[in-house]
């Protein structure tokens, strides 16, 4: 009887192990097939992934920024009840529909998720459309956030994309929108003596209709806001007041819309100010604009205020020079209703000195002879020395002297040409005027090896002189002389130029026949300086005329032969 039982407790012990057998059976089945969903519907994932799944991001853009993060997020949060589902059959041994149910379960837990989805954007009013499960084709502009490389398929081919964590990317309009999301470093610098200069990089709107430029960043980033003035005379109220404002400022609002976009920076500077005179054509202007774009090689695009057509048309060789493209008029652009979007934008001119540039200041490492060999080769002009007396053309040496018509006149310039060419030079006079065009100045200007004149613009043509040429300077009564050096003594030397500096005397001067001889202006000269630059200009520079003396200035020129004979 014992043996009975015991074959009987022996033979349910066994049918009690062919269940539990078959109970882990089912168990092992349901989870390999969770396994095979898993990589078949998700081949970048592994069978163990034990990364956060939970938190989902809806970024509030309109477009595909998030339509493409809502449909990973559901698909991750899916998989995750993939495997919870798959988990709850194992825990049911007897459950012989455990199989047939896997994908129903599946198939309810994403049709849920799409659902809270959309619940969670309607409340946030982000009007979400999610794509179809299926697709697999995602926008590269799909705002994401992410901290390692991703591989979708994207026209039928796998792309790995990778996302920077410091930016947002969307695609609003093209180019793509790239928002700044770390702090920016200040966008203008107004330490300058000479002009507020901004220089800045990023997603850049020109809005010309409001002579802005939005500098698009995430919200998170400090906002900055500037107002500058795009010229070369900073603190003259006079010369700035004629100068449009341009606005430079950061936004993390909706930016306008691009009209037209650039790959190449944009340099952004006034024509207005005190143009229209030669010498600050070149000082304000064109100098420190060579300066500024030099390393562009041409692909950069000139941005203009306060154009004047015929600035333009007399200074057109030099800027097509500097720039590949044509300048943009912002008045024009203003009116067209234009939006440029620009990689990089300066606005403002890097200036040194009057006409110079210091080769420690500049950040090409440019000096002033690189932009005297640039006029040059702009205007083909044919001399870069002065002429060789041993050259076997016999040729005398050419002394050009710059007439004035209107002020600080040469009163007997018939006379010095007489004295020149008694010492050995082939004289002849420059009566050039603002409109003339400029390659025949320079090709006049540039034939000679000595160039005089009295204080004024007309001395900026020492220019197109070849390196190693001579410049005199006629400065008239008043204690000018630092200001003369200032202008063109030291620009001249800067220049690769020989400079004599010849300051006239009382008896030079037309101002002998205006005021009695103890009058301040003869005795303390430069105390009169005190009364500002209006009446300096008004009263020692267009208030005199010159009649030089013929015995001292023959010493001047034998000074410059003596230049020309060292060469």
């Amino acid at each position: 009887m014992k043996q009975q039982q015991g074959g009987g407790g022996g033979l349910l012990g066994v049918r009690f192990e062919s269940q539990r057998f078959r109970l882990l059976s089912i168990v092992v089945g349901c989870f390999l097939i969770s396994v095979t969903f898993l990589l078949s519907s998700r081949p970048d994932a592994g069978a163990f992934d034990t990364r956060v799944k939970d938190t989902v991001i809806i970024e509030e853009r309109i477009g595909g920024a998030g339509a493409g993060g809502t449909e990973r997020a559901e698909q991750e949060e899916a998989e995750s009840g993939v495997n919870a589902a798959a988990a709850g059959t194992d825990r049911q041994p007897g459950n012989a529909h455990g199989r047939n149910e896997l994908g129903t379960c599946v198939h309810d837990v994403r049709e849920w998720k799409r659902a809270r989805i959309k619940a969670c954007a309607a409340v946030r009013g982000v009007d979400l459309t999610l794509p179809d499960r299926d697709a697999r084709t995602v926008p590269v502009s799909s705002g994401l956030f992410s901290d390692r490389a991703e591989t979708q398929k994207v026209g039928g081919r796998a792309m790995k994309l990778q996302a920077d964590p410091a930016t947002i990317i969307t695609t609003e309009q093209t180019p793509a929108i790239i928002k700044q999301t770390t702090p920016l470093p200040p966008l203008c610098d107004f330490s300058d003596r000479r002009a507020d200069i901004c220089d800045f990089t990023g997603d850049i709107r020109l809005d010309a209709n409001a002579s802005s430029y939005i500098v698009v960043v995430d919200p998170a980033v400090p906002g900055q806001s500037h107002k500058v003035r795009p010229y070369q005379r900073k603190g003259d109220e006079t010369c700035m007041g004629r100068v449009t404002e341009i606005t430079v400022r950061t936004s993390s609002a909706a930016p306008p819309k691009c009209t037209r976009t650039h790959t190449v920076p944009a340099v952004t500077f006034s024509i207005g100010g005190y143009t229209g005179n030669i010498f600050h054509d070149f000082s304000d202007v064109l100098v420190p604009l060579y300066n500024t774009v030099h390393k562009y090689g041409g692909d950069v695009q000139l941005v203009m205020t306060n154009v004047a057509p015929w600035w333009l048309v007399k200074y057109d060789k030099l800027l097509r020079t500097i720039s590949r493209y044509a300048p943009i008029d912002l008045a024009k652009a203003a009116a067209a209703g234009e939006v440029h979007c620009f990689p990089h934008a300066i606005v403002s001119l890097r200036a040194h000195r009057e006409l110079i540039i210091e080769r420690d200041r500049s950040v090409d490492g440019l000096a002033t002879p690189d932009f005297t060999r640039f006029i040059r080769r702009a205007l083909s002009l044919p001399r870069d020395a002065p002429s060789r007396v041993a050259d076997g053309t016999g040729r005398k040496p050419r002394l050009l002297i710059i007439s004035r018509s209107r002020t600080r006149i040469l009163l007997n310039l018939f006379d010095v040409i007489l004295a020149a060419e008694g010492a050995g030079f082939d004289a002849a006079v420059s009566e050039s005027d603002v409109g003339d065009e400029l390659t025949r100045v320079g090709t006049q200007i540039n034939s000679a090896d000595v160039l005089v004149g009295v204080h004024g613009a007309g001395l900026t043509n020492m220019m197109f002189l070849p390196p190693g040429a001579t410049l005199v300077q006629v400065v008239p009564w008043g204690g000018l002389q630092w200001i003369a050096h200032m202008d063109y003594g030291d620009p001249a030397e800067a220049m690769g130029l020989r400079y004599i500096q010849y300051e006239i005397g009382v008896e030079e001067s037309s101002l002998k026949n205006k005021y009695p001889r103890d009058h301040e202006i003869f005795t303390n000269p430069t105390g009169m300086h005190k009364k500002g630059f209006g009446f300096m200009r008004q009263t020692l520079m267009d208030g005199q005329n010159i009649t030089v003396d013929l015995d001292r200035f023959r010493g001047v020129l034998q000074e410059a032969l003596g230049n020309y004979l060292a060469q």
